[in-house]
């Protein structure tokens, strides 16, 4: 744990503990974020944002996704797994080939939100 210096003061703390009457209510509030990290971890490889923006532009199967993404077929099914997992995309069987888009147009919303994002910092 850092220490203060003699004479200087942490501007990122209080002076004294009082946590306020808002307290409880945002200790509920917060619940309805609870588990929303896995999404961004998730989200936070590359690859996996790279599926997801692919998989935006149309339904493609592994094969399609391995040959864009110069991938082995068992990597992108690994990458694939875990978007399924948290009901990012979702598939359908044709015959033997499984063609996979996007769960819902909330992910292309993050998609769009985190570009839009993106680009204002350049």
């Amino acid at each position: 744990m850092a220490t203060q210096r003699p004479g200087k003061k942490n501007n990122d703390l209080c002076d004294t503990y009082c946590p306020s009457e808002k307290v409880e209510y945002l200790r509920e509030k917060v619940l309805e974020v609870a588990g929303l990290s896995e999404i961004f971890k998730v989200l936070s490889d590359e690859t996996r944002t790279k599926i997801l923006f692919l998989l935006a532009q149309q339904e493609l199967c592994v094969c399609d996704l391995a040959g864009v993404l110069d991938m082995s077929l068992p990597a992108i099914s690994h990458h694939l797994r875990l978007l399924k997992a948290l009901r990012l995309v979702k598939y359908r069987r044709e015959g033997k080939m499984a063609y996979y888009s996007l769960d819902d147009e909330h992910v292309l919303n993050l998609i769009s939100e985190a570009q839009e994002h993106y680009a204002e910092g350049r």
